[in-house]
């Protein structure tokens, strides 16, 4: 039996991923301020609101609506619009607040759910659960309760991540990782005295899905996934470097 789908809305990632999330799945994506996070997680339910007439849930702990509204509104999106029209949620709350509402039987957020019958959830951004506690058991265990009380609504959803260094890895007592679905790292990287953006999907559970290291822009419109970074390595750890073999050939040409 194939595995049902929920596209992303973002033509090179459902390449990428097989044809998009696996329906009723949780998604973590991981990047620095800038490389495009927002943009990718208000793509996935644009597109699911206008592709597939399913109403998403975008629940934010920093960024109040007014904000997000202009952002989208300079990506072509009129999150207002769709509001209006029962087909998106935007809720500014704490995450205090967010994990009492989803373990309430009756709480806000499931009310929330059933009343616009969402199937799109973004939580933007999973960072801030790192301030609840300093135990790393303990705080797996609240981002398991978190993913695990949407999955229970029948939700996909999709954890945004800030990844506090501009180059390379950052260091997180996080081990939400190991708590999704599926994992999608976003990188500034820098080549020939410039600056691209590398999405890579890190892992994707019970789903084959591309390894390669993938260019993106951010566009009118949304992400736009480009070719392959050929020919380089050290890509993730922001000291990307020529392969071996193009090193080679560059220092002495090709074999005849």
């Amino acid at each position: 039996m194939p595995i049902a789908r929920i596209a992303t809305g973002i033509e090179g990632l459902d390449r990428m991923t097989g044809g998009g999330f696996v329906e009723r799945s949780a998604n973590l994506v991981e990047g620095a301020p800038g490389t495009g996070k927002t943009t990718l997680g208000l793509q996935f339910l644009v597109r699911g609101i206008e592709e597939r007439g399913e109403a998403g849930l975008y629940i934010t702990f920093e960024e109040f609506p007014a904000q997000l509204y202009a952002d989208a509104q300079r990506m072509g999106w009129d999150l207002e619009r769709y509001e209006a029209e029962g087909k998106l949620r935007i809720l500014f709350t704490t995450p205090t607040d967010l994990l009492a509402g989803m373990e309430d039987m009756d709480g806000s957020i499931e009310q929330v759910i059933e009343e616009l019958s969402i199937r799109r959830v973004v939580v933007d951004s999973l960072s801030h659960f790192e301030f609840l506690t300093d135990d790393p058991f303990q705080l797996r265990d609240i981002e398991f309760r978190l993913v695990s009380a949407f999955k229970r609504e029948g939700c996909t959803s999709v954890f945004l991540r800030e990844n506090g260094n501009i180059l390379g890895d950052t260091n997180s007592q996080s081990r939400s990782p190991f708590v999704v679905d599926s994992f999608i790292i976003l990188r500034y990287v820098e080549l020939d005295s410039a600056v691209s953006k590398a999405m890579l999907v890190l892992k994707m559970r019970g789903s084959s899905h591309a390894t390669d290291i993938r260019r993106y822009r951010i566009a009118q419109g949304g992400i736009v996934v480009e070719e392959k970074f050929l020919g380089q390595e050290g890509i993730l750890g922001g000291a990307p470097r020529k392969s071996r073999a193009d090193a080679f050939v560059e220092a002495f040409g090709k074999k005849r």
